[in-house]
This record gives C-alpha cells, structure tokens and sequence, in this order.
C-alpha cells in the first residue's frame, strides 16, 4: 500500500471537491476534515469517502455550497436544517452557532437535521472542547439500506449510529474524546478491510443467514449480511437510544423503511453543549479533571501494552505517526480516488503529480 504525504493528498481531494461544484473555501473545509480523520487513525471516515461524496453530488442528494438554516431558536434551544450540505461545512456552523448559545445561556441544545454526512463526529466535539465546553452528541443514519442488527436479530435494521462525548482538556491541548459507533466497527472500516482484502474482527459481522462471518463483503453483496453492535445488548440499546433522540425527536426521521432507500447518506444529531461554570465551579471540574486522568493512566500497564490512554489519546499518537510517514492507502481506495477525480476533470497524470508517495506499508 501506497504511503501518501497529508500535505498533497489534501491537494488532490481539494481540487476534487471543487471540480464536484463546491467554492474553494468549502472544497479546503471539506479536504482538511478527511485528511485528518485518516492522520487520527479512523480510516472509515477519511478520503475513501470522496468518490461516494462526488457520486452524491452528481445525484444531487448532496447540495454543494449549502449552509445551515435556523429553523428554531427558542433560548437554549437551537433547531437546524443542514439542507444536505456538507457535513464538513454544517456540522462546523451548527457547533459554533451552539457554542455561541451556551456560552450566553449556559447549556445548548442543537438540534441537527437533513445534513450529508457529518463525518467523524469527534471533530464537533473537539471543537466544543476546544471552547472550553463538554459536549454530547447522539447521531443517526439513514438514506440508504439499514446496516446494523439488533440484539437477537439476524437482519439489518438501522444505522451505525455513533455517540460521542468531549471534554476540554484540565492541562493544554488534550481534551478528552470518547468518539464511536454504537456497531462494532464502523461501516467504513468493513469498507477498508473489503478493499484490503483481508477480514474483519470476530464478532462484527453475520451473513445473510444470520451466521457469523469475518468476511466484509457480506456487506456489498446483493444478498446482504449485517453488522453486529459492539456489547451485545449495551450497545444495541445505545443505538436505540441514538436513533431515537436524533432521528424522531430532532424530527430529522429515523430507520423507518421509507427512508432507507434514497442512496445517500443522511445524519441527524441532537447536541447537548455544556458550559461547566453553569453547572458548579470550573476550576474544581478541571482541577478534578486532571487529577483523575493522571490516576487513571497512572495504572500499572497490562503485559504487552506499552502506557495506559485514555480517549483521544490513540488519535494524538497516530497524528504524529502519519504526519511523518505518510497516510496508508490501500491500492483499491486508491485506483477509486484516480477514478472518481477523472470524472470531474482531474486526468491520472495531474492527480498523481498533486500528492507524493512517502512510503509504503505491507498488505
């Protein structure tokens, strides 16, 4: 597999999200978002989602140049339509816009609907962190067919359907960021390891008879396996949860049949932003703070485990790794990216000459 540097991979997607009809500053928006979820280790939510992105707009399910539209301000409470833009681009104005909102009233409740996908969620909650903010966010997935089982059950029913919960950070820099889908693994890592070529872990997916498999192309298969979600009933009932607070109670619409069948892909999240002076003493939160992630992390670490981390954490490591590296692509994510910048105008040659293999890494 190809290493490629993050400075011209980001190059290429730019210039790809502009030829798919976004404005310069939304493509550079767009670009930096996934290249970092790649530079953080999450794969699933990086550039391999530009050829789907750039199909998308094509379809027009997904509307370039689009913002955000304040459908509902009432106080804390702050209801959003994203008009299928950019997640990249609506995620960032509803968390500011929510920010703003619990910096004067304490606490905000965004509610967020009708936006392409929002990408890595974490990003929102890191920049809610970043002011100084704990943030909750419960999100849910539809537009396209359901992949995730429930407990007990053998075919697909909803989305993978993350949570995240941030926290600002008691010493500089290093919020904490508990960033997941409520499924075993992320759809976009069963897309990986099918370009790869290689299996998922134990426990993540069924077959199309309800057996377990390793195998991720259950996934794209006509006759389609589903995902299994991570806990077993705890993560099931997450996902319910999820689905049910951002998709019925932000009115955004939930895994009901109709509305899995449109071939994009929807989110919907209901965001709760918390100010910690509205709530009791900042300095004691953040003193308390500090005082447990040093406890935590101060424990013995297990045999073959070099330090204890928390949230967050593994994403500061893999920046560091792969700024200097090179960010993986496997051949197959890589043929598709060439691929799809053909489509709008970017020849093999030009791609190629916009990014630099800085090394490679084994099958």
């Amino acid at each position: 597999m190809p290493n490629i540097g993050a400075e011209g991979l980001q190059k290429l997607i730019k210039k790809m999200i502009e030829g798919a009809g976004s404005d310069p500053e939304e493509a550079e928006q767009v670009s930096a978002n996934l290249v970092k979820a790649n530079l953080m280790g999450h794969d699933s939510h990086g550039v391999h989602l530009v050829p789907r992105y750039i199909e998308n707009v094509k379809n027009k399910v997904l509307q370039p140049n689009a913002h955000i539209t304040v459908e509902k301000d009432s106080g804390a409470i702050l209801q959003m339509h994203g008009n299928m833009g950019y997640g990249q681009i609506i995620g960032a104005e509803a968390m500011e816009l929510g920010i703003a909102r619990a910096a004067e009233t304490g606490v905000a409740i965004v509610a967020l609907r009708h936006t392409h996908h929002l990408g890595r969620i974490g990003a929102w909650g890191e920049m809610c962190a970043e002011a100084g903010m704990v943030s909750i966010h419960y999100v849910n997935v539809i537009g396209h067919l359901p992949l995730v089982s429930p407990f007990g059950g053998s075919e697909a029913r909803y989305g993978t359907n993350p949570y995240c919960t941030a926290i600002p950070s008691p010493n500089g820099g290093k919020p904490i960021v508990l960033d997941m889908a409520t499924s075993k693994i992320a759809m976009g890592k069963v897309k990986v390891a099918y370009n790869r070529g290689i299996e998922v872990p134990e426990g993540s997916l069924i077959g199309p008879n309800g057996a377990p498999t390793r195998d991720p192309g259950v996934m794209f298969r006509e006759e389609r396996g589903a995902q299994l979600s991570f806990g077993d009933h705890k993560g099931y009932g997450l996902a319910l949860i999820a689905e049910i607070l951002s998709g019925a109670l932000v009115n955004g619409g939930t895994c009901l049949p109709e509305n899995q069948t449109k071939n994009t892909i929807q989110n919907n999240m209901l965001t709760i932003i918390i100010d910690p002076d509205s709530v009791g003493s900042k300095s004691f939160f953040m003193q308390e703070l500090g005082e447990i992630t040093d406890y935590v992390k101060s424990a013995r670490p297990a045999q073959g485990v070099d330090q204890v981390l928390v949230p967050g954490d593994p994403e500061r490591i893999s920046i560091v790794n792969r700024g200097r590296d090179g960010i993986p692509l496997d051949n197959t994510t890589w043929n598709e990216l060439i691929g799809s910048a053909q489509t709008v105008g970017i020849s093999e040659d030009a791609a190629k000459n916009l990014t630099e293999i800085v090394g490679s890494t084994p099958d």
